[in-house]
């Protein structure tokens, strides 16, 4: 096999695939790098490497060129682990990766073995589809999908713990067509870690998601932090009982694409937050933004209500709510998304029409009651018993309740747009004609 880029991605890799049986030519156009590596000495400083590459080069089993012609044309497999950085405008730099594919195809040009390019490098969504496919097979002059392949095969490797990564990774994520991810599992058969194979855009944005959400929560820790220590607590403390928790705090929980979030808890508790920071003069962005944020959430719903209602021009301005409390099988409506998305699209001039299976205005009490009263004080008028009486004449349903009953009624009715904010519903609810989810 041969790799392109021979840094601290590509460097690791090669090093620690050669390690497990696999011939592999790094390829670089740095001769430092390349004289290095051939020297059997790590052109980056990474525990552990050292040992692997001196083994690795004295064995025959890895070296290094400057020249893609070198090893393409003998390998079945080529991993791009070029750099790809920020350019003057914040969006990522590409050239290298377009240049490197170039090359690859170049080498493969006349040939017709078999050959599966697999990308390593950190790349928007979009890239394989937009820019490596079509570089590929214009400069190699054959056609992906037969005898020629690209994966996806991001990397989660952290600088000075990047070998130990390697072989103890969480998970390996491989993006593309059953033909061009077998050769990749072959490639990395030996680690012992679930195998999640997934659409190549999906695999591309994996690692996106990842880092921004290690970014996240090192902002997020280190707020606290800042406004803990004026209340003389000590934050360290407080994240080492919080890490404790693996059913809610450091788990899938939460981490569900869907509607906005709600409730007596969570709302309440991050705007206390936010005034004791305030008390303290301490400014918490990230934590202010996750209001703004969820906010956004309903606002951007109502706004694709509205345009569906304005698109059918012929129709009533009705529109279904199905599922009002903050979470399916309560009735809770307090600080509920769905209460201010009713307010917002009423708001609008349209006919709303809600159903609950579980909310009962006659069994509100207390601040649940008061709440609703505040926000739709008109409630019992726009609530129905029954979700086809709903439905009926309805041009766009919102569905937020997994109801049965709900969701065979709406699948019945089939109304022109329906806006999924559960996102488990059943395939014969995500076939309707006019299925939309509320972020996917």
């Amino acid at each position: 096999m041969t790799l392109f880029g021979l840094g601290y991605v590509g460097a690791v890799t090669a090093a620690c695939l050669a390690a497990r049986g696999h011939d592999v030519v790094g390829v670089d156009t740095d001769p430092g790098k390349v004289d290095a590596l051939n020297a059997g000495r790590s052109p980056v400083i990474e525990p552990g490497l050292d040992k692997l590459l001196v083994e690795a080069v004295a064995s025959g089993a890895l070296r290094a060129t400057e020249r893609a012609t070198d090893g393409v044309a003998s390998a079945d497999v080529s991993l791009v682990c070029v750099g790809t950085p920020s350019n003057s405008h914040g969006g990522t730099e590409l050239s290298q990766v377009s240049r490197v594919v170039g090359e690859i195809g170049a080498a493969l040009a006349g040939s017709d073995c078999s050959h599966t390019v697999v990308i390593r490098s950190t790349v928007p969504p979009g890239t394989v589809d937009d820019i490596v496919i079509p570089r590929l097979e214009a400069s190699s002059g054959r056609t992906v999908g037969t005898d020629l392949q690209v994966a996806m095969c991001p990397e989660f490797l952290r600088e000075g713990s990047s070998v130990a990564d390697f072989f103890g990774p969480p998970f390996l994520v491989i993006g593309g067509t059953a033909e061009a991810t077998k050769p990749v599992r072959e490639l990395f058969g030996f680690l012992d870690c679930p195998v999640h194979v997934v659409p190549i855009r999906v695999a591309e944005s994996v690692k996106y998601a990842c880092n921004a959400f290690h970014a996240l929560k090192v902002s997020f820790t280190n707020e606290l932090s800042r406004l803990y220590r004026t209340l003389d607590v000590d934050a360290r403390e407080v994240m080492d009982v919080f890490v404790q928790d693996r059913q809610l705090n450091i788990s899938p929980a939460y981490l569900r694409p869907g509607f906005a979030f709600g409730g007596s808890c969570l709302p309440k508790d991050l705007r206390s937050l936010l005034h004791l920071a305030r008390m303290s003069s301490v400014d918490l962005p990230v934590l202010e933004a996750t209001l703004a944020s969820n906010e956004r959430v309903a606002r951007d719903l109502a706004d694709r209500v509205l345009g569906r209602v304005e698109e059918a021009e012929d129709a009533d301005r009705r529109v279904a709510l199905l599922g009002l409390s903050f979470k399916h099988q309560t009735d809770d409506l307090r600080e509920s998304p769905n209460v201010a998305l009713a307010e917002m699209l009423i708001g609008k001039g349209l006919d709303v029409r809600i159903h609950d299976p579980v909310v009962n205005p006659a069994q509100l009490r207390g601040a649940n009651l008061r709440y609703v009263q505040s926000r739709l004080p008109h409630l019992h008028r726009v609530l129905h018993d029954d979700a086809h009486q709903a439905l009926k004449g309805a041009d766009v349903a919102v569905v937020s309740t997994a109801d049965p009953d709900v969701v065979s009624a709406v699948v019945r009715a089939n109304p022109r747009t329906v806006f999924d904010l559960h996102g488990r519903l059943g395939a014969s609810f995500e076939a309707l004609d006019g299925y939309e989810g509320v972020g996917w």
